[in-house]
């Protein structure tokens, strides 16, 4: 592994430890050349995963780029770190397990929000702004209305 700090190609393993329930090595390295320590964690891949964008452009999965729209979504919310690691880690194991290397970008989404509806309903609100495009406070409203449950007909 390459030292982020000099570029040194050859940096030493000092710690490795089972990470997000058993499905990643966290590995400590240091660089003998420059002193520097660091991280790593090393996952399995199981297939090389292409998104398909709703215009038709393809472009490879990148597992980073959903864990950020899903902090962004659960910013400021109670959710602990390793919860939403292993919501990341579920996530892409499901998409992995789909059977096929091309993934529309429509079903990743809908994944997410079922993902979210589940542990936090403000961060689905949130995360269904986006994947949604909402436009006005409008479009808020008709969602929110439709996550509430059905008020009684009868009067108390």
């Amino acid at each position: 592994m390459r030292c982020p700090f000099c570029g040194n190609a050859d940096t030493q393993v000092k710690d490795s430890r089972p990470a997000e329930d058993h499905v990643a090595i966290r590995r400590r390295r240091f660089c003998p050349a420059c002193g520097g320590r660091f991280t790593t964690y090393e996952r399995v891949q199981l297939r090389d995963l292409i998104v398909v964008k709703k215009s038709g452009r393809r472009e490879d999965f990148d597992r980073d780029k959903l864990a950020r729209s899903i902090r962004i979504a659960l910013q400021k919310r109670p959710i602990e770190p390793d919860r939403i690691e292993q919501m990341i880690s579920g996530i892409v194991r499901r998409l992995e397990s789909l059977g096929d290397t091309d993934v529309p970008s429509d079903r990743i989404g809908s994944i997410v929000m079922e993902t979210l509806a589940r542990i936090d309903t403000v961060a689905y609100v949130r995360f269904a702004s986006v994947y949604k495009n909402f436009q006005e406070a409008g479009d808020f409203e008709e969602f929110v209305a439709e996550l509430r449950p059905a008020a009684s007909s009868d009067p108390v």
